[in-house]
């Protein structure tokens, strides 16, 4: 019985995916698998739907693998094809980053005690301006001016890092 779609089913095929042996391979998988599913006991009321809906998820099946595995292997790609990884991450960056933080660090570290001690506890710590004045037995106002002198000192420490004020990083929260 199988054998009447054979070549029907080949010719199907072989439109499907353009290469006739691509096509036999994917002709023989549809009636291997009619075939288990019919010795399964699995009742078969049109043997011909089965066979074209079984080809047709074979051709599915192999345009997602072949789609899957379109892209060129990593190791075979020349130095300057190699992706980059993200900004943040390259080398001269990392750098940069740690000496801006290391000069950011000094720069705080120069601040009056009291004036880094409310810094730190509010830019850092995450207390509020009174809870800064809670904690060291000032005036909120003063824990202002603290913080004020605070980020006029980092913005400073940045500009002559040649870098301008970016809104971000604890100089400007």
């Amino acid at each position: 019985m199988l054998e009447h779609y054979h070549r029907e089913l080949l010719n199907f095929l072989t439109r499907q995916v353009r290469d006739r042996d691509t096509a036999a391979d994917l002709t023989q998988e549809s009636f291997v698998r009619v075939l288990a599913a019919q010795s399964a006991g699995q009742a078969v009321l049109d043997l011909r739907a089965l066979l074209y809906r079984t080809a047709r998820n074979l051709v599915i099946d192999q345009h997602r693998r072949a789609v899957h595995r379109q892209h060129e292997d990593i190791d075979t790609l020349g130095d300057s094809d190699q992706p980059l990884a993200p900004r943040h991450l390259q080398p001269e960056a990392i750098l940069a980053y740690e000496q801006q933080a290391r000069a950011l660090v000094a720069a705080i570290e120069s601040l009056p005690p009291r004036c880094r001690e409310a810094f730190v506890l509010n830019r850092f710590e995450g207390l509020s301006h009174q809870e800064v004045a809670d904690h060291m037995g000032i005036s909120k106002n003063m824990v202002a001016q603290h913080i004020a002198r605070g980020l006029l000192t980092c913005q400073a420490c940045l500009e002559a890092l040649g870098r301008p004020r970016s809104g971000h990083g604890a100089a400007s929260q």
